[in-house]
């Protein structure tokens, strides 16, 4: 199972809104098989799996093992549970339950009316939090929300009157959160923040593709010949004025009384699974206070301010600290 996690962890960048799945296949103690799921709209991780065993035969007597429910839908491709019943596989491991509505238990139960041994909860710790965007999404009908910020050693988030754009951490930063926009499928900012860093929230640091970018303008303020609104990524703009789609510029219209619970709504009407919120400390702080984030990832650079704008106030649980460069970084989630 382990191994399925780690194959399964290939297809990230690539997969959603599909989950990440590696499966692999046993005969009397040796992997003769093994494959993920490698793209959105592309064969299942079973499948593949499955395609890669030369002899065939073997396969009436081999145990598969995958790290989530196979699914028992017509999607973009054929149910997975009907191919491991074709092909008489006597026994199924996995890792946890898929609680997308579609599948749910009817990949498992399927499997166990052909004559299938089905067993359930193999790493499924492991196998839920590789997928927590997915579960997120489809349990809280909302994408996994990640916060995002640099602040100094004296707890500011940027300069006092900021004028122009501010960097506060080290290139091996600013390397990694690249890497992070392009496992993402979206990432937000606010107005105020779009003004003063003109920022193209695009991969430039890495190969990847480029997240939907996401930016809160309630009265439509903007200058639209800022980096936000080019060509290079799909831009969202949420306002309270109109919905109208022009170039690759969408603005949909909002109820701004219910600011956060309105974005989300919206996000999830739009398949988008996992964002990351990389606005000021008022955007920020809108997430926090609603109580609607699932991770932040804090980076404390090795500079100090003495007056600038105050770091957004989170309480929760570390649960991994990184030295990157000059630059500590701090995972935290909320506690529980």
């Amino acid at each position: 199972m382990k191994k399925c996690l780690d194959l399964a962890s290939k297809g990230l960048r690539d997969v959603s809104p599909n989950p990440m799945v590696g499966s692999v296949i046993v005969y009397e103690g040796e992997i003769i098989g093994e494959g993920y799921h490698e793209k959105y709209g592309s064969h299942h991780a079973e499948v593949n799996a499955i395609a890669s065993v030369k002899d065939k035969s073997l396969l009436t007597k081999s145990t598969l093992y995958v790290n989530l429910e196979p699914c028992a839908h017509f999607g973009k491709t054929p149910p997975c549970s009907n191919l491991i019943i074709e092909h008489k596989i006597p026994k199924v491991v996995i890792g946890c339950v898929d609680t997308f509505s579609e599948v749910a238990g009817k990949g498992i139960a399927k499997m166990e009316e052909a004559g299938t041994e089905v067993i359930i909860g193999v790493l499924k710790k492991e196998s839920r939090e590789l997928n927590k965007r997915f579960f997120t999404f489809h349990e809280q009908k909302r994408p996994y929300i990640f916060l995002k910020w640099a602040e100094s050693k004296d707890g500011f988030i940027a300069p006092k009157n900021q004028t122009e754009p501010f960097w506060m951490t080290s290139s091996g930063s600013k390397k990694l959160v690249h890497q992070w926009r392009a496992e993402e499928d979206a990432i937000l900012v606010g107005r105020i923040t779009t003004e003063k860093d003109n920022p193209s929230l695009t991969v430039r640091e890495v190969e990847g593709k480029n997240p939907t970018r996401i930016v809160i303008d309630k009265d439509l303020k903007l200058d639209t010949s800022l980096n936000l609104f080019n060509s290079e990524a799909e831009t969202l703009i949420f306002n309270s004025i109109k919905s109208e789609k022009i170039n690759t510029n969408q603005f949909v219209k909002i109820d701004f009384n219910n600011l956060i619970e309105s974005v989300l709504q919206e996000l999830y009407k739009l398949s988008i699974q996992s964002v990351i919120i990389e606005g000021g400390s008022k955007t920020l702080q809108s997430f926090i206070d609603s109580n609607l984030w699932d991770e932040a990832r804090i980076f404390t650079a090795n500079k100090t301010l003495a007056e600038g704008v105050i770091t957004p106030n989170i309480n929760g649980e570390i649960i991994e600290e990184l030295v990157i460069g000059t630059d500590n970084l701090e995972i935290i989630v909320p506690k529980r």
